[in-house]
C-alpha cells in the first residue's frame, strides 16, 4: 500500500494513523517509525513529525485510537448479546479476545510497555474510558452496598482472566488450539468469576 496519495488537510492524521495501525498489525512495533508511516501513507517523511512530534507521540496516539476502537469491538459484541448480564460479560471477553486476533500489534503498543506519554489527554481520556466500561460490565454482578474497593477488585479479576487468556493466544502458548480455531471456543467462563 505505498504510493503517493490524494489527502484532504483534514484527513492526513488520520491517514498516518492507518498507516501506523497497519504496520503494527502486519509487522510489529519494531518496524514502526515516523518515516514508515510515512511512507505507508504516501506522504512527505515529515508530515508524521507535524502531527505527532516524535515516535512517542506516534505511539501515543495510535494507543489511544486503539482503546478507542477496543471500546467500540467490546460495546458491538455487547450489543449483539441477549439482555442478560451474564450472556454480556461473557460477549465483553469474547470482544476482547477478537480485537486483540484483529490487531494484535496495536493490542500490544496498548498494553505492551510501548514508551507511552500517559499524561497525553487523549490517551487518558480512551484507556480511563475502556476502563469506565469494564465498570459497567460488571457493575450488574456487584452487591447493592458494595464500595469502590470492590467494584475494582471485580474489575481486576475478570480484566486479568481475559487479558491473561488474550496474551497466551497471541504468545501461542495455548498449544491444545489448532490454527483456525477463533481463539473464542476456550474463552474462560467468566461468569464463574462473578457467580
Amino acid at each position: 500500500m505505498t504510493g503517493k496519495r490524494d489527502y484532504h488537510h483534514g484527513n492526513l492524521k488520520e491517514a498516518l494513523i492507518d498507516a501506523g495501525i497497519e504496520i503494527l498489525d502486519e509487522v510489529g512495533w519494531d518496524a514502526l517509525s515516523l518515516r514508515a508511516c510515512a511512507s505507508r501513507a504516501g506522504v512527505s517523511h515529515a508530515a508524521p513529525a507535524h502531527h505527532f512530534g516524535n515516535v512517542k507521540g506516534l505511539q501515543t496516539a495510535l494507543a489511544a485510537v486503539g482503546f478507542t476502537r477496543f471500546r467500540e469491538t467490546l460495546s458491538e459484541f455487547q450489543e449483539a448479546a441477549e439482555s442478560d448480564p451474564k450472556t454480556r460479560l461473557q460477549a465483553a471477553g469474547a470482544g476482547y479476545v477478537t480485537f486483540a486476533l484483529r490487531h494484535p500489534g496495536l493490542f500490544k503498543l496498548m498494553f505492551g510497555g510501548a514508551d507511552l506519554d500517559y499524561e497525553n489527554e487523549d490517551y487518558r481520556e480512551a484507556s480511563q474510558s475502556a476502563f469506565a466500561q469494564l465498570g459497567e460490565i460488571v457493575a450488574p454482578f456487584l452487591p447493592p452496598d458494595s464500595g469502590p474497593e470492590e467494584d475494582y477488585r471485580l474489575r481486576v479479576t475478570i480484566w486479568s482472566a481475559v487479558h491473561g487468556y488474550t496474551h497466551l493466544l497471541l504468545a501461542g502458548k495455548l498449544w491444545e488450539m489448532s490454527v483456525s480455531d477463533d481463539g473464542l471456543s476456550h474463552l474462560p467462563d467468566l461468569t464463574k468469576l462473578v457467580s
